[in-house]
């Protein structure tokens, strides 16, 4: 992390935990506000794994994001216990909460959810993915059956997807910031390296590409990145190596003539020779690791 920046006028920083049940768009909303992409995406619930860092800085306000994973209660493993630990962390150590909902439904996972909400924190209530509601009359008994659950801050409806209300949410968030410095430069978008990035954005491919089984037994580790020529033209040279839980798995990550893996490899250089701005050249290996997800030595030695 930065050293804090001093600056003449009064500052406001603070960290803000996007939560919420798997699928319910927490990455989706951090990427909009930093207008960025640094968090990864896709459709199958829990592709977050890390707790990912973005930085927000406006005016004199300078948000510290924090996106964790979907907390969740559906499957059991030593990996979703480090993830739904992940969370409570979170909650521990910010200065406000959003709490992210499905503005069509409510889940038993959303429940779980409540329970865990400081009562000593402002806690913002978003209902996201307005624009997917076919009937918006649904939406006034949905805040009110919320607002009856916990005692929001507020409660603000709005589609991350689209950019929706996002103004109405930072105005809300700013009023709890405590005055502060900014821990971070005006510029900086996040405290992950490109390293980290880079293994992020091809676990995203595998999440977007392939069926429902293979994505969660998959971990990305890169092993090498070189970096050459000057910073704003340099060439990454990227070796990473996939982790699969049975050789029937690295089958169907390879593919027919290891077209699959050429194709998510394709297309994660490409992402990150746009955030990276240069040029990429990547080498992905896949290896067979049994039982990665419930052994906690292999998840400690993963970084999970």
């Amino acid at each position: 992390m930065s050293e804090p920046v001093p600056l003449p006028e009064t500052t406001r920083c603070g960290f803000v935990a996007l939560i919420g049940r798997p699928s319910v768009g927490k990455s989706t909303l951090l990427n909009r506000l930093l207008g960025a992409r640094i968090s990864i995406t896709s459709s199958k619930p829990q592709t977050t794994r890390y707790r990912i860092t973005g930085v927000l800085t406006e005016g004199t306000n300078q948000f510290v994001f924090v996106d964790t994973p979907g907390f969740q209660t559906k499957h059991r493993s030593a990996l979703n216990t480090r993830l739904n630990q992940t969370v409570r962390d979170a909650l521990a150590e910010v200065d406000v909460v959003v709490a992210l909902f499905d503005a069509a439904r409510h889940t038993d996972a959303d429940d779980s959810l409540l329970s865990l909400l400081p009562p000593d924190k402002p806690v913002v209530a978003v209902l996201n993915k307005v624009d997917l509601l076919a009937d918006k009359t649904v939406l006034l008994p949905r805040l009110d059956a919320l607002s009856k659950r916990f005692p929001f801050a507020a409660l603000i409806p709005l589609s991350a997807e689209k950019g929706l209300q996002l103004d109405a949410l930072k105005a809300e968030m700013a009023k709890h910031l405590p005055v502060a410095p900014w821990l971070y430069q005006q510029d900086e978008l996040t405290d992950r390296d490109e390293r980290f990035l880079a293994a992020e954005f091809l676990r995203e491919k595998i999440f977007r590409l392939l069926g429902d089984e293979i994505p969660y037994s998959t971990h990305v580790v890169v092993e090498t990145f070189e970096q050459e020529g000057e910073q704003e033209h340099a060439l990454r040279r990227i070796q990473a190596r996939v982790y699969v839980e049975r050789d029937s798995q690295r089958a169907i990550l390879l593919g027919h003539q290891g077209q699959t893996m050429k194709r998510i490899a394709s297309e994660a250089r490409q992402e990150m020779e746009r955030l990276f701005g240069g040029k990429v050249y990547l080498v992905v290996l896949v290896q067979v690791k049994p039982g990665w997800r419930d052994d906690v030595r292999s998840l400690q030695r993963l970084g999970l």
